[in-house]
């Protein structure tokens, strides 16, 4: 297909509109395809502004942008009027950082986020920087599934860079974007020892739990409302002191209670109690434990008086 000069015009301008323009599927707040999203999942992590064309809404562009770009797919970025690429080559030019050096100026100041070490913590990453390699500093990833890493590996020149507690700690940038607030803890318990990573911009989750963990907070008074998602029959059977039936009543009586209540659920092995855990959480309940296992782990790992069946 020959490309005419109206339609040639036509898309000139539109790349010309702004330093930066995505011709994609959907929008930026709305994107309708995974190569779409991608690509301003990395543009949202670089630069405040940009200007996206959505082709599902103009089929001349659409079918015009593969002749014009010469370049068979969506999406399609455009820097300062000159063509990158799709969501392949975004995706390497940012990992290589070959992005940030292509966006230049357009790229907006990295906020270097609060990020708190507690002093047992930095002795155990001073400690593990002695079996690292010469000029490694710490890293600190945090995925956008809210996973939390920690990482020795050599200074980067693209990221946030922090100095805290006599440590030289990396984020990138995305991670920078989710980390203000966050504070970094080395502890010791009766599960074992390691760095806890608490993060206040975190969505509520469900919390899976172990038996012996949950009845250490059961013993500490921190949670003190704990429901069963089995049957009437079920508990016939087996069941955990001081716990309730979850039935329209208490679902009723959980709804009344305090949004930040610590509440556990469990049931026989824990996919029922799971699911009516993530129930509430949706309501916007945010400090709910999932009993891993259910009572059967319980029974094996806590109380073995408690039938198993």
């Amino acid at each position: 297909m020959t490309l005419d000069a109206q339609t040639k015009t036509k898309i000139d301008q539109l790349v010309q509109s702004d330093d930066i323009v995505l011709f994609m599927k959907g929008s930026r707040s709305f994107p309708q395809c995974g190569f779409s999203a991608s690509v301003i999942n990395i543009l949202n992590t670089l630069v405040p502004k940009y200007t996206t064309v959505n082709i599902l809404a103009d089929n001349e562009v659409r079918t015009s942008m593969k002749e014009y770009s010469d370049w068979p797919t969506f999406p399609q970025l455009f820097i300062k009027g000159e063509f990158v690429g799709g969501a392949d080559i975004v995706r390497q030019m940012h990992e290589n950082g070959e992005l940030e050096k292509k966006l230049g100026g357009l790229i907006a100041a990295a906020k270097p986020p609060a990020v708190t070490m507690s002093a047992r913590a930095a002795a155990e990453l001073q400690a593990a920087l002695k079996d690292g390699s010469p000029g490694d500093v710490i890293h600190l990833t945090i995925t956008p599934a809210w996973e939390h890493q920690l990482d020795l590996g050599p200074k980067e020149a693209s990221h946030v860079t922090l100095e805290l507690s006599g440590l030289t700690l990396q984020l990138d940038r995305a991670s920078a974007a989710r980390a203000e607030g966050v504070s970094v803890d080395f502890i010791e318990d009766a599960t074992g020892a390691g760095f806890k990573i608490e993060n206040p911009n975190r969505p509520a989750t469900v919390k899976q739990i172990e038996p012996k963990a949950l009845k250490a907070l059961l013993d500490a008074g921190t949670i003190k409302h704990v429901y069963d998602v089995r049957t009437e029959k079920e508990r016939s059977i087996a069941k955990l002191p001081d716990t309730k039936l979850l039935d329209d009543t208490t679902m009723a009586e959980i709804e009344a209670l305090p949004k930040d209540t610590h509440i556990a659920f469990h049931c026989h092995h824990g996919n029922r109690s799971r699911a009516a855990a993530e129930h509430f959480l949706k309501l916007g309940f945010s400090n709910l434990y999932n009993l891993a296992g259910g009572l059967d782990a319980w029974s094996q790992t806590v109380d073995s008086k408690i039938p198993r069946y």
